[in-house]
């Protein structure tokens, strides 16, 4: 599909809207503009429509911008834009310009709507709840796909390692796939943006691989065995040629995505701001950079101060600003506490039992240390409890899982990276995301159990105790939405 169908015709007339107005404006011509995309998509396959160098789009809280580095780019030549598969799917069926490159809700809802549930994006063998539910009409499709609708997840099914430590009790599924052996995950697709920041592929890792002497492999050759396995799963396609996949690689990692504009503080580039995806193109970063553990290959410590792109908007008076000045202030003061905020880090498996400490004094930039990027720099799965059997909700199955060893039997909602090492300690493990660009794909977690930022921001201080205020809560999701 052509992404550049989606950029506003006058971002200065836009610009000219009250805030709260243009919010309104945005998300009313969200499904007009989706239904117009759907119609044109014909058009746009056959033609030269390119994904430029720059484009920027409308979220709940502003604008994105998406930053093509080796652009611009011809869709019609480029595999990440060609049906390579037999279910109509292609990369940017579920990764699209217009969704800071992956998929939001509201988007996907017009896409049912305008094409009563065919849209490519609409296919059982992982868009509905289970393969077996019945897709035969637009009201039967709307209840297969209720995952995909509400909160954009895609099925993920997994075989149980063929020597794992634990045994699969039983599997509530609420759609249908109550395999013990097959087991049937829910999860977010993750955005193919920002990418040479990444040192885990996929929620699980899956896609991560070392080589023989234990090193971990560049993630472009990750990237490349996801592209296949992408086109082979989700598209139910043949494995695409040695150039095709070294196509979708080179342009997967020269597109960086990050907020440009806010609602309240205005250009993110104002006075000293350094928001953008350009900015962000030009950050250093390499595996280990600013681990917390000792893994730094420089040898260099830890610092929690992870972002600086808003420190200059922390002194702005009244009267040497406009009308941002207020807001300018909150970012910053919420960027501060990202960096600065205790954390008392307890239960978290791959941390507290690796260190054998009960109560780390942690920080934000702990589990999310990569400097103005804010994923891990390191391969670390962690289990923050997310998916653990007393936060299920009806959508979601629960999943009871015994160490073979102890006898210790868990609820969970996804079984994490256990599913691929086979491994009782890495049972609801997962990765966490790269924070860029986070306003223009909501909801958050890989099981998309927060609808909003200030849930996210909830999860977190229910879960360590934290007792922000509401002010703290206020300031640190403005920072977050700037990202």
């Amino acid at each position: 599909m052509s992404n550049s169908f989606w950029k506003l015709s006058s971002i200065n007339a836009f610009r000219k809207i009250r805030p709260a107005a243009r919010r309104r404006l945005a998300f009313t011509c969200s499904a007009l503009l989706i239904f117009c995309a759907v119609a044109a998509l014909a058009i746009a396959e056959g033609s030269n429509e390119v994904i430029p160098r720059s484009q920027e789009f409308s979220d709940p809280d502003g604008r994105f911008a998406n930053y093509n580095q080796g652009g611009p780019t011809d869709i019609s030549k480029n595999p990440f834009f060609q049906d390579l598969g037999t279910n109509g799917r292609r990369c940017v069926t579920c990764h699209q310009a217009s969704d800071a490159w992956s998929v939001v809700p509201a988007h996907i809802q017009a896409r049912f709507e305008a094409t009563h549930g065919t849209d490519p994006i609409f296919r059982p063998n992982d868009g509905s709840g289970c393969p077996t539910q019945d897709v035969s009409t637009e009201a039967a499709r709307r209840e297969a796909y209720s995952l995909l609708l509400n909160k954009g997840l895609i099925r993920i099914e997994q075989q149980v390692p063929p020597h794992a430590e634990f045994t699969v009790l039983n599997n509530d599924n609420p759609y249908g796939c109550a395999s013990t052996t097959a087991i049937s995950a829910y999860r977010r697709p993750l955005p193919t943006t920002n990418l040479l920041f990444l040192s885990t592929v996929m929620w699980d890792g899956r896609e991560t691989f070392k080589n023989s002497d234990g090193t971990f492999m560049p993630v472009a050759e990750d990237l490349a065995h996801q592209a296949v396995d992408a086109t082979t799963g989700h598209a139910q396609g043949a494995a695409p040629s040695p150039e095709q996949v070294q196509q979708i690689v080179n342009f997967e990692t020269q597109i960086f995505t990050a907020q440009t504009h806010d609602d309240a503080a205005g250009d993110l580039n104002a006075r000293g701001g350094q928001g953008g995806p350009r900015q962000l193109s030009s950050r250093q970063f390499f595996i280990g950079i600013n681990d917390p553990l000792g893994l730094n290959p420089t040898g260099a410590q830890f610092s929690p101060q992870i972002f600086d792109i808003y420190s200059n908007w922390a002194g702005i008076s009244d009267r040497d600003d406009d009308e941002h000045a207020a807001a300018r202030r909150a970012i910053a003061r919420g960027q501060n506490l990202f960096n600065t905020l205790k954390i008392p880090i307890t239960g978290v498996a791959g941390l507290n039992d690796v260190l054998h400490t009960d109560t780390i004094n942690g920080f934000c930039g702990t589990c999310h240390d990569s400097p103005n990027v804010g994923d891990h720099s390191v391969p670390a799965p962690l289990n923050i409890e997310l998916v653990d059997g007393s936060l299920r909700t009806p959508d979601l199955p629960i999943v009871t899982v015994m160490c073979n060893s102890t006898g210790v039997i868990t609820q969970v909602t996804d079984i994490g990276r256990a599913m691929v090492t086979g491994k009782c300690s890495d049972i609801g493990k997962f990765k966490g995301p790269i924070l860029r660009g986070l306003a223009g794909r909501a909801p958050y977690f890989h099981n998309g159990s927060a609808a909003t930022l200030m849930d996210a921001l909830n999860f977190y201080d229910t879960r360590f105790n934290l007792h922000l205020s509401q002010q703290d809560r206020n300031d640190l999701v403005a920072f977050l939405k700037t990202l």
